[in-house]
């Protein structure tokens, strides 16, 4: 395959990556707006605070999303792993947007309903640019042999290819402990 043609695979894949992570992400989005109005309607709680609870919602439904559909054919071999960086950079990204929403209300005063979710809304987009870099770079990471590259090597003959299928497929059962 040409340059062109390994860099045309890798855009699409990449494009698909994007459009599995914006649909888990809207659906994140939802659950962190909705949480937030109710929790913000409801209660007395602070702005600030019913955001960063919105927020943990939200994180823990996007982890399950992310886990079992846009990265389902990501490495699962570290879970303790992948989920410690998952929680850490989901941190960070909670302090980043309720950054924003904090720095509106607090540090000008911003604090209509209408405003926090405008900045809310905002703080989530600035967060959801970390996020995605950080989780497909650090926590969900592509398995090895599964990059762009192993697309741009010679065609092989069937019997080859079957061979290799069903040696990685070995490998892989010895590494998860499956026989």
């Amino acid at each position: 395959m040409s340059e062109r043609g390994a860099l045309r695979v890798r855009l699409d894949r990449l494009v698909r990556e994007v459009a599995k992570f914006g649909a888990v992400g809207g659906a994140g989005l939802l659950v962190n707006l909705l949480v937030f109005n109710l929790v913000r309607h409801t209660t007395e709680l602070p702005v600030v605070r019913a955001s960063v609870l919105a927020t943990i919602v939200a994180i823990a439904f996007n982890y399950v999303g992310f886990r079992y559909f846009t990265y389902r054919d990501r490495d699962k071999n570290r879970r303790t792993k992948e989920l410690s960086l998952f929680l850490l950079f989901s941190a960070a990204g909670l302090v980043i947007e309720n950054g924003v929403l904090y720095t509106a209300t607090y540090g000008f005063g911003w604090d209509s309903p209408l405003l926090s979710n405008v900045f809310k809304f905002l703080g989530i987009g600035v967060a959801t640019l970390f996020r995605f870099w950080s989780y497909r770079t650090w926590v969900f990471r592509t398995l090895p042999g599964t990059e762009p590259a192993a697309a741009t090597a010679p065609p092989r003959s069937a019997s080859v290819t079957n061979a290799r299928s069903a040696r990685d497929r070995a490998l892989a059962r010895q590494r998860t402990g499956r026989s």
